[in-house]
């Protein structure tokens, strides 16, 4: 006998992590080895749109070792730029920060 189970949808949110305004991934969290993916984080997350991603997962990482955002221009290019649906997180640490 043959089970077919019904399929749920899986959001997969590829994401885009920043450090001195370029899209970077660091190793172990080590700012000192970072890998640099592009200069240009508004391309990265315009080609995801482009791939059919729906969602992002962004990080200031600049902003979560501060404990204020520093890319929050980048952001907002990020997000006037594509429909995507924008999880942000890095630096964000009072009311006036989720406001802005």
């Amino acid at each position: 006998m043959i089970v077919i189970e019904r399929m749920t949808r899986m959001n997969i949110f590829p994401a885009i992590d920043l450090h001195d305004g370029k899209c970077v991934r660091l190793y172990k969290g080590d700012f000192a080895q970072s890998t640099i993916f592009s200069e240009d984080p508004v391309a990265v997350a315009t080609e995801f749109e482009k791939c059919g991603a729906e969602y992002l997962h962004l990080v200031d990482l600049d902003g979560a070792l501060s404990g204020k955002s520093v890319h929050a221009e980048l952001i907002r290019r990020i997000i006037k730029n594509t429909a995507l649906q924008v999880e942000l997180g890095g630096g964000i640490r009072t009311i006036q920060n989720i406001e802005t």
